[in-house]
């Protein structure tokens, strides 16, 4: 076996994301044995020499909790086998939200899980659509920070929503502007902006629509949904204002409480997300359209494990083909 083979293992959180991305590669998915004991504790065993490999584990750290544990678990059992380097590739980073002091004795956890991360074992990471930019800068390795973008327009493109002129891009909030405004001028269509306002934790309410929807195909752009508030509120607001119809497509599918409800029951008439977080069949809805990432990972990976650029992956795919 020579050193620095490229070797791509998957944690327990998206199995099947991890496998999609091995298929893109075109190489066997390595052998890891993850297992917990009766009292919940993580245990986990690289089943393959790893001595000097060029390691990738990919895994997604949302809900449970547990899916951050046994990824340092796992990057603890990487770097005591003497691997070469230690990639963490995170579809779905948990915990982003968290990434600053907005009140008095509150933790900043994005940079404290990251901290650790780097603490056991990780040399480089890779995350897709960070809910803040800044994170990048909370650890002092390599860090790639990719975009969905290229999978969604893709998608886009192949429905016909390029030739769609009702077609309007919408932010759900002020903080999703230069996101949405991206996405707009790509698709050379118009945008409008909510202007929401948050309540509590997990609670919000939107308030004012800038820019005329009235008889327009609507799109919401969000890079997470997790209690779906949110969106439907939007959603809401969209058609109390004329709004023809309203779609959403976000990247995070974190969906959790009340949001399959909410969006069972919500004037979205098309949800579009990706397979970043692991769906079980039970919210998945039927009036949803999970498109992957794994070709935008796996070239990710593909350029870090041979020191190409990975910034040029978003200049180079070819969203038409």
């Amino acid at each position: 076996m020579k050193n620095n083979e490229l070797k791509v293992f998957s944690g327990s959180s998206n199995p099947e994301l991890t496998k999609k991305i091995c298929e893109a590669l075109g190489i066997e998915q390595g052998l890891l044995t993850s297992k917990k004991f009766s009292d919940g504790e993580i245990w986990v065993r690289f089943d393959e020499n790893i001595r000097g490999q060029d390691v990738f584990v990919v895994q997604s750290t949302g809900q449970p909790s547990d899916n951050m544990i046994e990824l340092l678990i796992i990057l603890d059992a990487a770097k005591r086998s003497s691997a070469g380097r230690i990639t963490v590739v995170l579809p779905y980073y948990g915990y982003a939200r968290q990434d600053r002091k907005d009140q008095p004795r509150v933790p900043i956890s994005a940079r404290l899980f990251m901290d650790m991360i780097v603490k056991a074992g990780a040399n480089r990471i890779i995350s897709m659509d960070l809910h803040s930019m800044q994170i990048q800068g909370f650890v002092d390795i390599p860090f790639d920070h990719l975009f969905s973008r290229p999978a969604f327009m893709k998608h886009f493109r192949a429905k016909g929503l390029f030739d769609d002129p009702e077609l309007l891009i919408v932010a759900p909030d002020m903080g999703s502007v230069a996101r949405s405004r991206s996405i707009a001028m790509y698709m050379q269509k118009g945008l409008a902006i909510i202007d929401k306002r948050r309540v509590a934790h997990n609670k919000a309410k939107a308030m004012n629509i800038i820019g005329d929807v009235k008889g327009k195909k609507c799109m919401i752009i969000d890079d997470m949904v997790d209690t779906a508030g949110t969106i439907v509120a939007a959603a809401e607001h969209l058609k109390e204002e004329g709004a023809k119809e309203v779609q959403c497509a976000f990247t995070h599918a974190v969906l959790s409480g009340p949001a399959i409800e909410r969006l069972r029951d919500s004037q979205v008439s098309v949800i579009y997300t990706t397979d970043t977080i692991a769906l079980p069949k039970e919210k998945i809805l039927p009036n949803m359209e999970i498109i992957s990432v794994a070709n935008i990972l796996a070239s990710s990976i593909q350029r870090s494990h041979m020191n190409a650029s990975i910034s040029d992956l978003f200049y180079e795919f070819n969203i038409e083909s």
